[in-house]
């Protein structure tokens, strides 16, 4: 989907117009993938736009840097910090943001000790990633042929650019086969992830995800789900999923940033239907919590 010009990114310490933001076209990440991101979510709120636990996803940021040697050349202070000003000099109510730490130009070859680290921001307005109707309704997933990358092969906890090719193939397999969106296994046969989402499963009222040791990322809606399943006592654990766990659930459903929260109405032509009870109640508290309904959650948003 094509993205909404802004009028400002944020690029190593200093605001920059939209369309100067480039890069060298020998820059390291370009050719080896190398770089590591984020995606956050900035929602409109009673107190003005407020992002959803900013913190925690710049901490993530920086988690997924040490798995790769690189060294921030700034802050996570300096960076939740520089978040909240890419938003406000856009004057964005509500938008995605994306940080990316890459190794820049000036070094080629496999070592990328001593390339330069270089640090962006950017931000602007961006819908359902996966649509309205599968918001309301639920996507119609299909397992890919695509297995996750390994643990032992591409660490799956770090958000890395050049590990998401795993996920590109998994997405344009199922997309062109007319489903919405891609589930992957691991190489043992157990449900890992979506091509970007985490997934979960509702079977006789108790919630169930995969674990992060299966290849599923540790990802922040993630950890906001089960923690808000766990103050509303629906009874959940995180265990080994196989296919047929999917077919057979009671409910399924999709959790990211970019996806926020969508049911699953379908895995492999096998019908699950309209979201179920359990979805919806997590669905609609996550919605409350993002735009600032619900004051238990408050701690969970930044303003800008």
């Amino acid at each position: 989907m094509p993205i909404p010009e802004a009028e400002k990114i944020w690029m190593d310490g200093e605001l920059i117009d939209w369309a100067e933001a480039k890069i060298h076209v020998l820059t390291h990440t370009l050719h080896y993938g190398s770089g590591v991101f984020e995606g956050i979510r900035a929602y409109e709120t009673p107190k003005g736009t407020a992002v959803f636990r900013l913190s925690d996803h710049i901490r993530r940021l920086y988690q997924s840097a040490f798995i790769y040697r690189k060294e921030i050349p700034f802050t996570q202070e300096q960076l939740v910090e520089a978040t909240k000003q890419v938003v406000r000099a856009n004057g964005l109510a509500s938008c995605y943001i994306r940080p990316i730490v890459f190794r820049g130009y000036g070094e080629m070859g496999l070592n990328p000790l001593s390339a330069p680290v270089n640090v962006a921001i950017a931000a602007w307005p961006w819908g359902t990633y996966l649509g309205d109707e599968g918001i309301k309704h639920g996507v119609r997933a299909k397992i890919s042929s695509f297995r996750r990358n390994d643990v032992n092969h591409i660490p799956p906890a770090a958000k890395a650019c050049g590990q998401y090719l795993n996920s590109i193939l998994a997405k344009i397999e199922v997309t062109e086969a007319g489903y919405d969106e891609a589930i992957l296994l691991n190489n043992n046969g157990f449900v890992a992830d979506g091509s970007g989402e985490n997934v979960f499963i509702v079977r006789k009222g108790a919630l169930y995800t995969p674990p992060t040791s299966s290849g599923a990322l540790e990802g922040i809606t993630r950890d906001s789900i089960i923690r808000i399943a766990e103050d509303m006592e629906i009874p959940f654990r995180e265990r080994d999923l196989v296919r047929t766990d999917l077919y057979l659930a009671d409910e399924a459903f999709f959790t990211g940033t970019a996806a926020e929260v969508v049911p699953i109405r379908e895995v492999d032509d096998r019908v699950l239907g309209e979201p179920g009870p359990v979805t919806r109640r997590l669905q609609e508290a996550f919605f409350r919590i993002v735009h600032g309904e619900d004051p238990r959650y408050e701690h969970w948003l930044e303003h800008v």
